[in-house]
């Protein structure tokens, strides 16, 4: 797999620095795979297992649907890539966490 570099000034018009970029990306790559993951075993639920039982051993033979799916998801962008493609195309919007607001009382202290 070869390795795609990035212009520094691209990632930095995206954020208010690199970090905070690669950061963002980071986020979104783990939620993309989270859903890839979800739809992987959704789909891999709706095959039945072929199990033949020996007396010897129990031995698990290659589903060809399961193998197919397997390399249809293995084919598949990484979500690495995706998630950099989003923030560069502008597809991703974030935000920083709020901090609660202080009362009067804890301001004194």
């Amino acid at each position: 797999m070869a390795v795609k570099p990035i212009e520094l000034e691209t990632l930095l018009s995206k954020a208010k620095n690199v970090y905070e970029a690669i950061a963002v990306m980071s986020k979104r790559a783990r939620q993309i795979n989270e859903e890839v993951k979800i739809e992987f075993n959704q789909r891999l639920e709706t095959i039945q297992t072929k199990v033949t039982e020996n007396p010897e051993e129990t031995e698990i033979e290659a589903n060809p649907d399961q193998l197919k799916i397997s390399y249809e998801f293995e084919r598949r962008p990484k979500p690495t890539d995706v998630a950099m493609k989003d923030l560069l195309g502008d597809k991703v919007a974030f935000r920083y966490k709020e901090e609660p607001k202080k009362t009067e009382e804890e301001e004194t202290e």
